[in-house]
């Protein structure tokens, strides 16, 4: 009997890089438990129709950034576009995209919100507004791409404009626990990071153009800044980072076009080891995150037509090791996807290569049926099967297998330029409109 109370705690509580307890049906963090794509806590449903929908919500304004869940909540940003303000008798009104007043620069101003849904139902818990600043991004960015971090604790969200970069804690009843403004954002494309939790910490990479950004960490409980680490980059980067362990030590491990592989102690954020390893050359940008599998951490960089890397390294006394390197059909966007001893990268334009996670050896590469424009977000698996979306709202599955296998897409008809959560079995999608739940 004990031995069976063992078994069921077990099955329902995974151990966490930093010492924390996540439950398998939560996912606390952009791509879910340390950004591996993998949830273990139930089977993805076979097609995303009116079969398996189990809620639709609208959400007010934009947002690209994905849901995370925890307990019984749903937790997503959002950025409401503030309505042009009617001029006086003899002005002239504003002209900005979705109906809000542009400053000089073409921002345009935004609300942010804060969004808790009830995990069952896709009902409104609460929202939390925002004061309403201006944002001006790349086409295919929104004003709130940032996905959330959340643990027992607290729900951390992050947003950035050119004036100001944001990030606030909340309880789990909404209640804000402190607000940062950590300077402001310099990069056209705009803002794009996640905040992740690790143990006492709020960890954020803030890579900007022109040499003017840090990775950091802000003191959990408080906001305070616990450490910064000065960066060269000359490109803003979205890569969120990951934790990895090796020889019983924690690193917390960022991508970045120039710095290439940079592992930072997370207790007092200095530099463990850092190698340059992508092509600097060309203008690159590390948007895809990197992930840990098979003792490797595997990252990505590149630029729209120029050639991309898939590099996978380890860190082996104290020094970063390439252990190998793949350039063909390599993702700029969308982040890799290990699952035990295979690799998958799905390319933005839906070409799927298999790799083994340990070598790099190409298993198979093929297209993938049905792909309508380009894929924005990332891959998740329940271990036996992949899913992603394109921008169109076809949600494609293949299988986890040494050979290609399509599992066959569903049409949503919306456009979709985020990551799909998936807890419990229950797969979350946002979309323009509003968010998704499909489940078995």
């Amino acid at each position: 009997m004990i031995l069976f109370r063992y078994l069921i705690f077990f099955t329902i509580l995974y151990f966490c890089p930093g010492g924390s307890f996540v439950r398998a049906e939560d996912w606390p963090r952009f791509r879910g438990l340390n950004g591996s794509g993998l949830s273990s806590g139930g089977e993805i449903p076979d097609r995303f129709d009116e079969s398996t929908a189990l809620w639709n919500v609208s959400i007010p304004g934009t947002g690209h950034g994905s849901p995370v869940v925890f307990g019984e909540h749903v937790y997503l940003l959002s950025a409401v576009p503030v309505p042009a303000v009617e001029p006086a008798e003899g002005g002239t009104p504003g002209k900005g995209k979705k109906g809000g007043k542009k400053k000089g620069n073409g921002a345009a101003p935004y609300q942010w919100q804060a969004i808790c849904l009830d995990r069952e139902t896709g009902a409104l818990v609460w929202k939390k507004d925002f004061k309403q600043q201006h944002f001006k991004g790349h086409r295919f960015n929104s004003a709130a791409s940032s996905t959330a971090a959340v643990d027992e604790d607290q729900v951390v969200f992050a947003w950035g404009t050119a004036a100001q970069l944001t990030v606030v804690s909340l309880s789990h009843g909404g209640d804000l626990q402190w607000e940062k403004d950590l300077g402001p954002v310099v990069g056209g494309h705009g803002f794009g990071g996640s905040p992740v939790l690790f143990e006492d910490l709020v960890v954020l990479n803030n890579d900007q153009e022109k040499q003017s950004g840090n990775l950091l960490a802000l003191d959990a409980s408080s906001g305070d800044l616990a450490w910064t680490v000065k960066r060269q980059s000359e490109r803003i980067s979205y890569s969120v980072p990951c934790v990895y362990s090796v020889d019983g030590r924690d690193a917390l491990v960022f991508v970045n076009w120039q710095h290439g592989f940079t592992a930072i102690d997370p207790e007092v954020g200095s530099v463990i080891a850092e190698k340059s390893v992508f092509n600097l050359d060309t203008n690159e940008r590390a948007i895809s995150s990197p992930v840990v599998a098979g003792g490797l951490v595997i990252g990505t960089c590149g630029f729209t037509a120029n050639p991309k890397h898939c590099v996978a390294m380890r860190l082996k006394d104290g020094l970063w090791e390439e252990v190998w390197r793949v350039e063909r059909n390599v993702p700029h966007i969308p982040s890799v996807m290990p699952v035990g001893d295979r690799t998958f990268l799905i390319d933005d334009a839906g070409i799927a290569t298999c790799l083994d996670t340990l070598t790099g050896e190409e298993h198979w590469r093929a297209r993938i049926p049905g792909v309508e424009g380009s894929i924005f977000g990332s891959p998740v698996s329940d271990g036996e099967k992949i899913l992603f979306l394109d921008e169109s709202g076809n949600a494609h599955l293949i299988a986890v297998s040494g050979e290609f296998k399509s599992l066959g897409a569903s049409a949503l008809g919306e456009l979709c330029r985020s990551t799909p959560a998936l807890a419990d079995g229950v797969v979350y999608i946002r979309t323009a409109s509003g968010l998704r739940a499909y489940g078995k």
